[in-house]
């Protein structure tokens, strides 16, 4: 089972963001590959806070994990939150200010050659049925990503010697400082093109349609944001691709609203048939369902039918289908109906008498939200 986020850095829920960066810096030196050479351990936890102060640094992100647990970025198909699913490179390229001048040169280093590069993330919204949140679905959809032109050369950049950083030693009243600073020729490629098609950028980059299959599992909320790792833009020479980023837009139903896991139908039905009682078939999310409706049933009263609602992304299972009865009063009535029913006003049958179990429009809420 995946570690919790907030054991992983040591704090709690309630940290401020200004805490939540020193305890990654703490742990993030704790476990740099530069002070654990060859350790496979400490590069794992390494990423593993890289990942979690990823999610937790973000407001947004924070917000779901906090919701959702690991399964608002996991999801299953590559969708992660980002740190112990990337590389080394990524850690470094996305995290390095945080330690400035830190070790070997400066947090983001490599000590085997040139940092990698990583391609620019895409961005696209996918909308969803409530049916196909409740059920999970894959989506094939067409993207337009920068891939590497056929027949683009690269050579060693000149200027930082495949490096992709250049040292600088600057003369400071403490002494000779040493910093180092992305090669401003190859961008910290460590690679400058040699030749290229006609049709390439300047960056031997070329516009391709891609279509990508997304697995978007059950349960997704509107706002989450999906990763498909390496569907991004590619990136020039021996670079890495960016990240597909999908963005969840649900799609409002016709007769369901959801509220989290549950689902609500407002269900009408005409004052004979609460006085009589009678079989009714609604929505449900997967198809229509038969409930049966008691002699004398109440406007105002929910039903609750458990398992008919929205897969929990945690696993725990399906949330509930909250039936709403509402007694539709008639607006016309003929003669006969309008004598019987000023018959009726004095009629012991037809006092209003509630029960213990006929709970109020404030109970029948605060029911719903315990």
């Amino acid at each position: 089972m995946k570690k919790d986020f907030y054991e992983i850095l040591g704090i709690t829920k309630s940290a401020s963001p200004d805490e939540i960066k020193k305890a990654y810096r703490k742990k993030a030196l704790e476990f740099h590959p530069d002070k654990n050479p060859g350790d496979a351990k400490a590069e794992e936890n390494f990423k593993a806070c890289a990942e979690a102060y990823e999610v937790l640094s973000d407001a947004s992100k924070k917000a779901k994990y906090d919701q959702y647990g690991h399964q608002a970025f996991d999801g299953g198909g590559g969708f992660g939150g980002g740190g112990h699913h990337m590389n080394m490179d990524d850690i470094f390229s996305q995290f390095g200010d945080i330690f400035g001048g830190g070790f070997g040169g400066g947090f983001g280093g490599n000590s085997e050659g040139a940092r990698r590069v990583k391609g620019s993330n895409l961005r696209i919204k996918v909308k969803l049925t409530l049916e196909e949140i409740a059920n999970g679905v894959e989506k094939k959809v067409k993207v337009k990503r920068k891939i590497q032109a056929p027949g683009v050369k690269y050579k060693t950049c000149s200027t930082c010697n495949g490096q992709g950083q250049v040292l600088r030693v600057t003369n400071t009243i403490l002494g000779r400082m040493q910093t180092s600073a992305t090669c401003s020729s190859c961008g910290g490629a460590g690679q400058t093109i040699e030749s290229k098609p006609n049709n390439a950028d300047a960056y031997g980059m070329i516009l391709e349609d891609e279509t990508v299959s997304i697995k978007i599992p059950a349960g997704v909320v509107d706002g989450m944001q999906l990763k498909v790792s390496g569907k991004g833009n590619d990136a020039p020479g021996n670079g890495i691709a960016g990240d597909l980023i999908v963005a969840i837009e649900e799609l409002e139903h016709e007769f369901l609203k959801r509220e989290g896991e549950n689902l609500h139908f407002d269900l009408y039905i005409s004052f004979s048939e609460a006085v009589l009682g009678v079989s009714k078939e609604i929505e449900a999310v997967n198809g229509k369902v038969r409930i049966k409706l008691e002699e004398g049933i109440q406007s105002g009263k929910i039903l609750r039918l458990k398992g008919k609602g929205i897969p929990s992304l945690n696993s725990y299972g399906n949330g509930d289908l909250l039936v709403h009865i509402n007694v539709w009063t008639p607006k016309t009535l003929s003669k006969e109906q309008r004598i019987f029913f000023e018959n009726s006003l004095t009629d012991e049958n037809f006092i209003p008498h509630p029960e213990k179990g006929d709970k109020s429009f404030f109970d029948k809420v605060k029911d719903m939200f315990s």
